[in-house]
């Protein structure tokens, strides 16, 4: 929580506030994401506007993932920048807006209508919504990664001559047959 009280509510004051926060749980996707607890200095600028407090900010997040294609680990800093506006409780009186009958539509931008807590605002949901939509959705731990071999799980990228004998199963059995000829083969010179 942030406090703003020190702003105040008159339109055009300003401040910048530095601090680092907790990174809170689940914060990313399936193969990379920020740890829970991992350290994330966030710069905010809180603005006074006649609706609320304009939010503008940059976080910088510690990622830490596998890649998708040889599962190395990946460790990177992810800067997600956000703006949001903390709408006051009774943003529609001081602004000399009336409540009129809520259709459908009015429902929907209410619920994305972030507001303020007395002078607090929660920042959690913008910051998850502004890192997790800057993650790469195919984290990789170098463009040209090979990935694995899919014979034997050998990483590429280390070893890049690596390769198997390909033999087409249908010429399997004809390469039994070549090989059982040539041992009878042998076998034979050897008897002479």
């Amino acid at each position: 929580m942030f406090d703003t009280h020190e702003l105040g509510r008159r339109p055009g004051a300003m401040k910048k506030v530095s601090r680092t926060v907790p990174a809170p749980k689940d914060l990313g996707i399936e193969v990379i994401g920020v740890r829970e607890g991992a350290d994330i200095p966030i710069d905010l600028r809180l603005e006074s506007v006649m609706e609320g407090v304009l939010v503008t900010g940059t976080a910088r997040a510690p990622l830490s993932g596998e890649c998708v294609r040889c599962l190395e680990p990946i460790e990177r800093e992810l800067d997600a920048e956000f703006q949001e506006l903390y709408s006051y409780p009774d943003a529609d009186t001081r602004t000399g807006g009336h409540l009129k009958p809520a259709d459908a539509g009015d429902d929907a931008e209410e619920e994305d209508t972030l507001h303020l807590e007395g002078d607090l605002f929660d920042l959690e949901p913008v910051l998850r919504d502004a890192v997790v939509l800057e993650l790469p959705l195919q984290p990789v731990c170098q463009e040209d990664c090979l990935g694995l071999c899919s014979e034997c799980g050998a990483r590429l990228t280390d070893d890049p001559d690596h390769h198997h004998e390909v033999t087409d199963i249908r010429w399997a059995a004809l390469q039994q047959f070549q090989k059982s000829g040539a041992d009878q083969g042998a076998d034979e010179n050897q008897e002479k």
